[in-house]
């Protein structure tokens, strides 16, 4: 540990040193570095492609849309938009600073430290380091060490184009991480389990390191009886089973009206037999759970006696079923944490303030979802419950808009990014008073007496 810490330190004196020269502060430099990455990954499209089925079976299409496609149309956004962004910004200043003006000037906070997860292993650790580029940050990798392949190539593209000093990744297992956490780094953005966004947290708090934590949890999908239940049961099977329900976002559990759960279901199950056939397993858009320990831990939520579709699996090939679990309450073991994983979960509820005293009533979610045609009940949860972001009638869409920032709120997270959002969360704003010498306000220094102190309540009334 001795010599990682030691790493370390030589690691972060060259970043800071390469920080120093200042050339990342430019703006022309910025945009460089975002077409360099944005070259190198159309470089590398196919083989990024080929190493997230080795690592997730991640079918083509779905490695595409959420890791590929998604940077790209990220990149066009901020070129598109950070020479607007990078400005300094004048705001208005006090009357009793005549003569004055107040500015808000953007600036890089030095190296960030970003450590990625394994199940979107490429989108994850890419998209928060265009916010680090855009706001003129040097940077350190770390990906997961649950994908190795994905980690290898982006360890090549990083290495491929750009200075070592500048942008690198760090490999490793979790004594690495640990390592890095507990290193003096000026931002560390970590993405994964609330678990270790505790240790995260902790870490950087002995260096007073500022963190943005993008964590998960119990994300609840409700259905009202006024939903369009097939409209429901497509979009839930997709968010759900998307990346074999190995998303932060995805919805944990369902809350469904009691009178339309049994025709909820049976929907349910209807559509995944038509995304993914009567045997998931040799459908060519069902993808694997990424290790056996965590096939393990999701065969342990698994209920045989409540399972009413689904979940077959097989240990050596990664492979577990999409499963439908019903007949659930809150004492059931699949209920304690979040699932991270295909099995999902159905409760019942007869009135909607019972749902939103429910969802109220455990650790705020990163993610809520409401199927309602009836304006009234999904604006009724909405506006009372506290909630990350999410959706009404639709499931995990919401994070592909750049113009909505995602992040969770309580144990699901700190901070947030996408869009201008990422530019921010890396950007420190510097605020600078510039006052004239051809006026001085002399009632604001002493010697005191009875007539400044009127006329400074004049000012500050």
């Amino acid at each position: 540990m001795n010599n990682m810490n030691l790493d370390i330190n030589q690691l972060l004196d060259e970043h800071r040193r390469y920080f120093e020269k200042g050339e990342t502060k430019s703006v022309s430099f910025r945009l460089q570095q975002l077409d360099v990455l944005l070259k190198a990954v159309k470089r590398y499209e196919k083989e990024i492609q080929e190493v997230l089925y080795k690592d997730l079976h991640k079918p083509e299409f779905e490695a595409y849309a959420t890791e590929i496609g998604f940077l790209y149309d990220s990149i066009k956004y901020f070129k598109k938009n950070l020479m607007s962004w990078a400005k300094p910004r004048s705001v208005k200043t006090p009357i009793f600073y005549p003569m004055s003006k107040s500015v808000i000037y953007k600036e890089p906070y030095g190296t960030v430290l970003i450590i990625g997860p394994f199940n979107y292993p490429f989108q994850l650790v890419i998209e928060p380091l265009l916010g680090a580029i855009a706001a003129g940050n040097c940077a350190v990798l770390k990906p997961s060490e649950y994908t190795p392949n994905i980690t290898a190539v982006i360890k090549k593209i990083i290495a491929e184009s750009f200075d070592k000093s500048y942008i690198r990744v760090v490999e490793g297992e979790r004594d690495v991480t640990s390592a890095l956490m507990n290193a003096p780094f000026d931002y560390i953005f970590f993405t994964g389990s609330v678990g270790v966004g505790k240790l995260v947290m902790e870490a950087a708090g002995r260096n007073l390191v500022p963190v943005t934590l993008e964590l998960g949890g119990k994300s609840p999908c409700i259905v009202d009886k006024s939903a369009n239940i097939d409209a429901a049961a497509q979009r839930i099977a997709w968010g759900k089973f998307l990346n074999t329900g190995q998303t932060c976002v995805a919805p944990d559990y369902i809350l469904a009206h009691k009178d339309i759960k049994p025709q909820f279901i049976q929907a349910l199950i209807q559509q995944l037999k038509q995304f993914y056939g009567e045997n998931p397993q040799i459908s060519k858009d069902y993808g694997r759970i990424v290790s056996q320990r965590h096939m393990q831990r999701l065969i342990g939520l698994l209920d045989k006696s409540k399972t009413v579709y689904g979940g077959e699996y097989e240990l050596e090939s990664l492979y577990m079923a999409p499963a439908i679990m019903d007949n659930i309450s809150w004492r059931d073991k699949v209920m304690e944490d979040e699932i991270f994983g295909p099995i999902l979960p159905i409760l019942e509820f007869e009135d909607i303030e019972e749902v939103i005293k429910t969802v109220n009533g455990r650790h705020k979610p990163l993610a809520l979802y409401v199927f309602a045609e009836d304006r009234a009940i999904w604006q009724r949860v909405i506006e009372n419950t506290t909630f990350g972001g999410g959706c009404v009638n639709d499931t995990i869409s919401h994070l592909s808009s750049p113009h909505l920032p995602f992040g969770g709120v309580g144990s699901s997270g700190i901070g947030s990014y996408h869009g201008k959002k990422s530019f921010d969360t890396f950007t420190h704003e510097k605020s600078v008073l510039i006052k004239s010498t051809h006026i001085s306000l002399k009632f604001l220094y002493p010697p005191y007496s009875q007539h400044k102190l009127k006329l400074l309540k004049r000012f500050l009334k």
